[in-house]
């Protein structure tokens, strides 16, 4: 299970100062695109100890691809169970943990990968078809979505073993944690409904039907509000999370529907910009993204993407949405402030785009091809952000997380 096989450096230099082989990578890569005006000092300059990886799961080959994003190279394959279909990374230690959602009729397991030496340190066994997994704040605690079991597996990370089960609605899809670790919400994709959760009790404490296949789910940064899209419908729902009274001088509240927001057909993702003001979904078949409005849940506009659009990520300074559309090859790149799509049609990459993450640093942005089984690098710090590499990935790539960390 933790066997790695090392797919080797595309190209070889000397020395293991890790500044130099940043410098030549940036240097190959600026001729591949010279056209696009690749300078240096696009890129971090990065201290001899500092590690960074991009982590992506291979379903058809049971298998982790494992990226050096100091290096824009290949690290190595690593098997972890069959049929990996998610992956997450600890924010509290260096850990990464990919979800083996398995067969039908099997039960399923986390594999746990050291990211200091790139291996599998050890298997967690869940229960039927996991599919998603999300982590706490502090990184002591996961919860893995059973879409098989309708159950939410508790685990125990620093123990690694599971601690408890929570039941949800049916099919559950996705899951997130609120930003201050008192609440799961979880999308339950055949209930058509959203499950909230107390993640102290661990006990339900409302579910809000009428979301036609629930897919995915945001929270806003001050913990106030989740959005669930309803993938299977034509509208996100709007959910108010109850707290206590806060000491800036908010009143308590309940669990409440607030609204269901119409946008485009097929809404599956929703990517949320860091400060929390606005959200974009991805409404696969109308080809477009809307735009909503979190404090009001008002829907401020459509805008026209490539074919297909998936799933989008907005920058660190909230400025620029990425939306990966799997049916034209392409990712769009929109800019939020004037409200239009940037040059042309979009960044060319590879075929069936399906997931991205950026660079901690956010230099880079990790395209996952899920039909060509690539990964396309596409450089960010400029006004017209290009493609600068192609990394070869395992069959049916599908999920990407990305760690960065210090070694003593």
């Amino acid at each position: 299970m933790s066997q790695n096989r090392d797919l080797g450096h595309p190209i070889s230099f000397p020395g293991p100062n890790t500044r130099t082989w940043g410098t030549r990578i940036v240097a190959m890569g600026c001729a591949l695109i010279a056209l696009g005006g690749c300078r240096a000092h696009d890129f971090p300059q990065y201290d001899a100890n500092y590690r960074e990886y991009a982590y992506v799961t291979n379903s058809g080959s049971g298998t982790v691809s494992v990226y050096d994003v100091v290096n824009v190279r290949v690290d190595r394959e690593i098997q972890v169970g069959q049929n990996p279909t998610a992956v997450a990374a600890n924010p509290a230690r260096n850990e990464v943990y990919v979800v083996n959602t398995g067969t039908p009729n099997g039960q399923g397991s986390v594999a746990v990968i050291n990211a200091e030496n790139n291996s599998v340190a050890g298997t967690i066994a869940v229960h039927k078809m996991p599919v998603a997994i999300a982590l706490d704040p502090d990184g002591n605690t996961a919860y893995v979505v059973n879409s098989g079991s309708n159950t939410v597996s508790v685990l125990d990370l620093k123990a690694h073993r599971e601690v408890g089960q929570i039941g949800v609605g049916e099919d559950p899809a996705d899951a997130r944690v609120s930003p201050d670790g008192k609440t799961l919400v979880v999308a339950n994709r055949g209930g058509n409904s959203a499950t909230i959760v107390d993640t102290g009790t661990r006990k339900v404490r409302a579910v809000f039907a009428g979301c036609p296949g629930a897919s995915d789910v945001v929270i806003l940064p001050d913990s106030s509000k989740a959005f669930a899209a309803c993938g299977g419908g034509h509208q996100v729902m709007a959910m108010q999370l109850a707290h206590e009274a806060r000491s800036d001088g908010r009143p308590a509240t309940t669990d409440r529907l607030e609204s269901l927001l119409d946008v485009g057909r097929a809404p599956i993702h929703l990517a949320l910009k860091p400060d929390g003001g606005e959200l974009f979904v991805s409404n696969s078949l109308s080809n477009s993204i809307s735009e909503v409005v979190t404090s009001t849940d008002d829907v401020g506009g459509a805008y026209l993407m490539g074919a297909g659009p998936v799933r989008g990520l907005v920058s660190a300074d909230n400025s620029l949405l990425y939306v990966v559309n799997s049916r034209s090859q392409e990712v769009t790149v929109f800019d939020i402030g004037d409200g239009r799509r940037l040059g042309g049609p979009g960044i060319h990459v590879g075929d069936g785009p399906s997931a991205l993450a950026f660079s901690t640093a956010g230099h880079l942005l990790f395209v996952v091809d899920a039909r060509s089984g690539d990964v396309a690098v596409v450089r960010t710090q400029s006004k017209n952000p290009a493609m600068f590499t192609m990394l070869p990935a395992g069959r049916g790539p599908n999920a990407i997380a990305v760690k960065s960390f210090k070694v003593s």
